[in-house]
């Protein structure tokens, strides 16, 4: 049987990561997906099961779906228990993105999309999608079903993949690594594999087959970042493309989700704050959709299907945090939803997987990690405090009924797989290796109190054997948009600097989505000035506890995360002494002003409407980074733009560096010859994707302007970056 997608409900910023803003991808906001999702990082020579893919998650295909908020039952945690797996070789192919090392002998390598399908494994070699026997998967064994040479672009890879229901076909989504345009091709199997078609600019796509027993391939057309046509197409003899839906609305995004089981496909309207799904019958695709409730401003719901009901993740009613209900599908409408499961405050559903006789809730209660196990037949709930040092959860698509596989991970240590048996009723964490960051380095939470008393929480890094950290550099990390969370996935530059004595700081201020619905809510809008306060108070409260100093301070940003950033820089530039953002969203004012550009209007529920608002104008102007530059000391800020990016247009931030600069100069004028001026680079890099997270140049070249700017010895941080990123 095909792996399904799971739901997966990070937060609604990203929720489309080729099509959101912010995130990877988005105009990360006017800015992603995720975060796209996390990067796949397999540890070669250890004993781990082999790790497919996730299908694209509702996260990744939502775009506006703002971070869930789950809870558990106040259930005592299961105590986990070790079980050593069988060993397997990691490498399923040569092909690799980025490899790592963290001794000699030990090799991470970043896997692309995979996909299993009934005996077979799906997956790219080199620059060809190939297949081979799943009990093969992990020699060289395998057929090539079709060359990406063929299509002529530069250094391609495969975004996702799917197999038709009975194997006649495989499609796959092709992308490059420099822009956000996508190919789907078709692949008809046979003795001779050969593309039976392509589309271009495709976002989701999935396969049924209908009652004649003929693969249906729906799919969603994506044009200037914005997704609102489902095509429906057929191959071979009978073949035909139509488009069959068209949202009318600008502000909406559509995508489109298969249920775990196949039963029916939902066809996903949202915005930032409103959604609505259509159920297609799996068994019957080319017969009318099913509304299953009419969008209701403010409500967000989203379907998973199990033996004839509907399992529903929504924020309808009090709290408007998401809870889940369930319904029969024959009744699908908002009347006839009861309640299943409710979340705790300060909660959030970061995935769901439903299985035969389960529910798992992937959870984060407190900034920290939970699984809750929840038994469908006796409404059984079993929940799990995951390991203090886990920060984010890879969800690995299964099929396999009695097990729940998943990895975990933080910023300085590569994912670990742990597999949860519903048999046994107890948690299972893979054997063979164990990484020695666990023994050299510490994770502490922390709370700062924001002006408004509300507690911020924050995410420590450092060497266990750091000795007096007033005296260490201090990296912090913010982001407090879209409902999404702080990224917080393995990178191997991160661990390098831990390595080196730096403390890595993750401040979960509001906007984003780390503690729930509410606290996207509460830093949105007109309440954007609580995320201000909030990093503004994580600050001065490392350094009040003693971890580094104003002069060893450095602030990290991408996307709408720079907006918080360049607000700091603007009304308290002597908390840090050096800046680095990425593709940083810096002028919300004329940007959200400007309705020609693709994504000012799904962003108007983020920052408002200043061309329609006077209050939302006159708030915007209050925290604008590029309205707010005036003649002070700032500190040093290196800034990487990309030249195409259409969420972030360069425009935009090479008028916030001159205008900078210009402040700059106009304020060193009546400094002494001493005076240091701040260093301003712009480092605009080629290509029209919105983040490239694994570019060894843009990693070094921040890193290089951290030691420069602070005044620290970089031999020894190089030398370990060249075993990491093979420089």
């Amino acid at each position: 049987m095909q792996q399904k997608t799971r739901l997966f409900l990070q937060a609604l910023k990203y929720s489309i990561p080729h099509l959101g803003k912010c995130l990877e991808r988005q105009r990360l906001n006017h800015c992603h997906f995720a975060d796209h999702c996390y990067g796949r990082i397999r540890l070669r020579n250890c004993h781990v099961t082999k790790c497919l893919q996730n299908k694209n998650k509702i996260t990744e295909l939502a775009r506006h779906v703002p971070s869930r908020s789950f809870s558990s039952k106040d259930l005592p945690p299961i105590k986990q228990e070790n079980e050593k797996s069988p060993s397997g070789n990691m490498d399923t192919f040569e092909k690799v993105r980025t490899k790592l090392e963290t001794q000699p002998q030990e090799e991470y390598e970043i896997v692309n999309a995979e996909v299993k399908h009934g005996g077979f494994v799906y997956y790219q070699e080199g620059c060809c999608l190939v297949r081979s026997k799943d009990e093969e998967a992990d020699n060289d064994n395998y057929e090539v079903l079709f060359n990406m040479e063929q299509l002529k672009l530069d250094q391609p890879f495969i975004d996702s993949i799917r197999v038709a229901p009975d194997e006649k076909y495989v499609a796959a989504k092709i992308r490059t690594e420099d822009s956000e345009a996508s190919t789907c091709i078709v692949v008809k199997l046979s003795d001779q594999p050969v593309m039976e078609a392509s589309f271009p600019n495709v976002s989701s796509f999935e396969w049924v087959k209908d009652e004649e027993e003929e693969d249906v391939l729906f799919y969603t057309f994506q044009r200037n970042l914005r997704c609102h046509d489902v095509y429906r197409a057929t191959f071979g003899d009978n073949k035909r493309n139509e488009r069959f839906y068209t949202e009318k609305d600008p502000s909406y995004f559509v995508f489109l989700y298969l249920t775990k089981d196949s039963r029916f496909l939902t066809i996903n309207i949202i915005n930032k704050t409103t959604s609505e799904v259509w159920l297609i019958d799996g068994l019957s695709p080319w017969d009318p959709p099913v509304l299953i409730q009419k969008r209701i401003a403010g409500v967000l719901y989203y379907i998973e299907h199990r033996e004839d009901e509907l399992y529903i993740l929504t924020n309808v009613g009090e709290p408007t945090e998401f809870k889940l209900m369930r319904t029969a599908a024959d009744s699908p409408a908002i009347m006839n939803w009861d309640l299943f499961f409710t979340m705790k405050k300060n909660t959030k559903v970061i995935d769901l997987d439903m299985f035969k006789d389960h529910c798992v809730l992937f959870l984060k209660y407190s900034n920290l990690l939970y699984v809750n196990v929840i038994g469908l037949a006796d409404d059984s709930v079993r929940s799990l405090k995951l390991p203090p040092w886990a920060c984010g959860f890879i969800i690995d698509t299964n099929s396999d009924p009695k097990n729940c596989p998943f990895q975990l991970c933080s910023p300085i240590r590569p994912p670990k797989y742990y597999t949860y048996k519903f048999a046994e009723g107890k948690l299972f964490e893979e054997t063979g290796h164990e990484d020695p960051i666990t023994k050299t380095s510490r994770v502490l939470r922390l709370e700062a109190k924001s002006k408004d008393g509300k507690l911020v929480p924050m995410t420590i890094f450092h060497k266990t054997d750091s000795e007096d950290l007033q005296r260490k550099p201090l990296l912090v990390h913010v982001y407090g948009a879209y409902g999404m969370d702080l990224k917080m996935n393995f990178r191997p530059e991160r661990r390098v600097l831990v390595d080196d004595g730096w403390i890595l700081a993750y401040c979960h201020v509001r906007g984003g989505g780390e503690l729930g619905l509410q606290w996207h809510a509460d830093g949105r809008l007109t309440k954007k000035l609580n995320g201000l306060a909030d990093i503004e108070a994580c600050i001065k409260t490392l350094h009040g506890q003693g971890f580094s100093q104003p002069s060893l301070t450095a602030l990290a940003a991408f996307s709408a995360g720079g907006v918080l950033a360049g607000a700091l820089c603007n009304s308290k530039p002597g908390l840090l002494r050096a800046v680095t953002l990425e593709a940083p969203f810096l002028d919300v004012l004329n940007t959200m002003m400007d309705t020609t550009l693709p994504l000012t209007l799904e962003e108007l529920e983020e920052w408002g409407n200043p061309s329609s608002d006077e209050k939302h104008k006159n708030y915007i102007k209050r925290y604008c980074p590029y309205q707010n530059i005036k003649p002070q000391h700032y500190p040093s800020i290196h800034i990487t733009a990309y030249e195409n990016d259409e969420r972030v247009p360069l425009k935009g931030i090479v008028n916030y560096t001159e205008k900078l600069k210009e402040a700059i100069k106009e304020h060193a004028k009546d400094k002494g010859e001493g005076y240091q001026v701040p260093n301003i680079v712009l480092d605009i890099q080629p290509g029209g994707n919105h983040v490239i997270e694994d570019c060894h140049r843009k990693i070094t070249a921040q890193i290089k302007f951290l030691y420069e700017e602070l005044g620290l010895d970089s031999t020894n941080v190089f030398e370990n970056l060249k075993k990491y990123l093979k420089i």
